[in-house]
């Protein structure tokens, strides 16, 4: 153990009692803990004793003056006790105590001083980033993107929405075919409204987890409509949307494939219902402007925009949700070409692939209409504890996988980074080329094998014609939810398991490719008798000892 994770522990001890309101023996057992901390020297201990001491006197200014303790996060320590967005929680809890305008002054005061927070945290950790992506740059797999490669948008201490950067920013040379798609994370806690606004994009969007409504606004119309884990929706470029996660205990998570239609690779979020936080672009347009544009006077029209602080993901009452998710259960999808009469959901589809080992779902435009002009699939694979995919390749599609739940790992085969290692060799090096040498770029396909371990959040890029593999731990199911990019006409072609593309090969063709009789070909490709999903390494690996 480390001697992070040692202080991390300590510290942790007396937060994990003084949440059930103990009140002398959580500082004594911390305490304790920093002393007994064989990696710690005498510095280190005393500097753990007086955190302890500060942890305590804190916890205890809190009971006295009538603020109460924040709930702590989910497995994936979404809320951090330490960050500013914590200390904001504490914050407005304290605020509960008071009435009326003081009660609104202070909320406001804490969301000022979580701004300044903010800024000094995120700063601290970028530059922290930053020189670990310096001697990182060219050792990371750049087909795998992990939380650094997130940045924050709108934030407040009841949710979030986590952008991942350009795909291009990563490689222009690997992801030109997607260069014009993003990949945004939208998170709500319980009982949350997210302020209403539009995109300069079309967006599809994937329930990860969760239930709410979802109404959306263009022209003189509004479709409001109840959504749960695993609906599809496209949101059109420009169309006001606004949410509400109408749920008492579980987050409310959107996976949204954005395609930017204004600036390639780029797109905003525009606010017109806001104040000052989220800012309304309503605020920007001169007061004469606004006056003829409402017909109202100037002092209307700024006590309206200026009342909004609260950011742009809000906390709301149960009266509140209950007045704004009055909708049946399937209405009519909106923008959808008029093809489905209730809520799309994968998971009532009828499974492309399953067996004991996994189940693989897809919903295209043979099942939605609008997909077909997006030119995009969803599919969500589960791969049981253990097992494996089948080795694939599709011909035209790129997937772009979230991993949504589980741990595992994948394998790919790639041709292209040994020679864009070669290539930064050769820019690199200041010796030139002697006349009639060859590259080794020049030569046939040289692959690299590509590999990362895959937990709940990680992002895989998957191009068109890689050989891929996905294997579950052997502790959890592994599920991956992707949008397969340039979907229209692609094909899944299987590198292994009962109908796989060798296995198609005339025996001329077997005998001349791999240099041997063709009953030995037949003898390693015809004997897997699972098509899409098999056991995997460690499971094969048993049967073998048996043997």
């Amino acid at each position: 153990m480390s001697t992070k994770e040692s202080f991390c522990l300590a510290v942790f001890a007396l937060l994990l009692v003084s949440a059930f309101g103990v009140k002398d023996p959580e500082l004594k057992q911390c305490k304790h803990q920093c002393k007994v901390q064989q990696q710690f020297d005498e510095r280190q201990r005393e500097a753990c004793v007086r955190r302890c001491e500060e942890c305590s006197r804190q916890k205890q200014e809190r009971e006295h003056g009538g603020g109460g303790h924040g709930s702590y996060g989910e497995e994936d320590q979404y809320w951090n006790r330490e960050s500013p967005i914590e200390r904001l929680r504490e914050c407005v809890k304290g605020c509960e105590t008071q009435r009326g305008q003081q009660r609104e002054r202070c909320q406001s005061s804490c969301q000022k001083e979580y701004e300044k927070e903010r800024e000094r945290y995120e700063g601290n950790e970028r530059q922290e980033e930053e020189e670990g992506e310096e001697k990182q740059q060219h050792e990371e797999n750049p087909y795998v993107f992990k939380d650094h490669h997130f940045v924050t948008g709108p934030q407040t201490q009841h949710g979030r929405v986590r952008i991942l950067q350009k795909f291009t920013d990563r490689s222009k040379k690997l992801f030109r075919g997607i260069e014009n798609y993003r990949l945004a994370i939208y998170e709500a806690d319980p009982l949350t409204f997210v302020v209403p606004n539009h995109w300069d994009a079309e967006a599809l969007v994937f329930v990860a987890k969760g239930k709410g409504t979802a109404s959306l606004v263009t022209k003189d119309r509004r479709e409001s409509f109840n959504i749960k884990e695993g609906d599809i929706l496209r949101i059109k470029a420009g169309t006001t949307a606004y949410l509400i996660n109408r749920d008492q205990n579980e987050r409310l998570v959107l996976a949204n494939l954005m395609q930017p239609v204004s600036t390639p690779g780029n797109f905003e979020a525009f606010y017109g219902a806001g104040g000052e936080n989220p800012e309304s672009f309503y605020r920007v347009f001169s007061n004469e402007i606004l006056e003829a544009a409402f017909n109202v006077r100037r002092d209307k029209i700024e006590k309206l925009f200026g009342q909004q602080r609260q950011g742009a993901i809000l906390k709301v009452s149960r009266e509140q949700i209950q007045g704004m998710s009055h909708h049946e259960e399937g209405g009519i999808w909106p923008f959808g070409g008029g093809e489905s009469k209730g809520t799309f959901n994968i998971y009532e589809q009828h499974p492309t692939h399953a067996n004991q080992f996994g189940q693989l779902y897809e919903v295209d435009s043979s099942h939605l209409r609008f997909l077909q002009d997006l030119d995009v699939a969803v599919t969500l694979t589960n791969i049981s504890r253990g097992a494996m995919t089948a080795l694939y390749y599709n011909s035209r599609a790129t997937k772009i996988c979230v991993v949504k739940d589980g741990a595992g790992f994948y394998e790919m085969a790639c041709p292209h980074m040994k020679s864009l290692q070669s290539q930064n060799h050769h820019e690199g090096s200041s010796q030139r080329e002697q006349p009639g040498s060859r590259r080794e770029s020049s030569d046939t396909p040289r692959y690299q094998k590509i590999s990362s371990r895959l937990k709940r959040g990680t992002v895989v890029v998957v191009p068109a014609g890689h050989p891929f593999v996905a294997v579950a731990s052997n502790n959890q199911n592994l599920q991956l939810m992707c949008f397969v990019v340039h979907a229209n006409d692609n094909e899944k072609h299987a590198l292994a398991g009962k109908r796989n593309v060798i296995n198609k090969l005339e025996r001329g063709a077997k005998e001349l490719a791999f240099g041997v009789p063709e009953r030995e070909v037949d003898q390693v490709f015809r004997s897997q008798e699972e098509e899409f999903f098999f056991k995997g390494p460690r499971q094969q690996a048993r049967d073998f000892s048996d043997m």
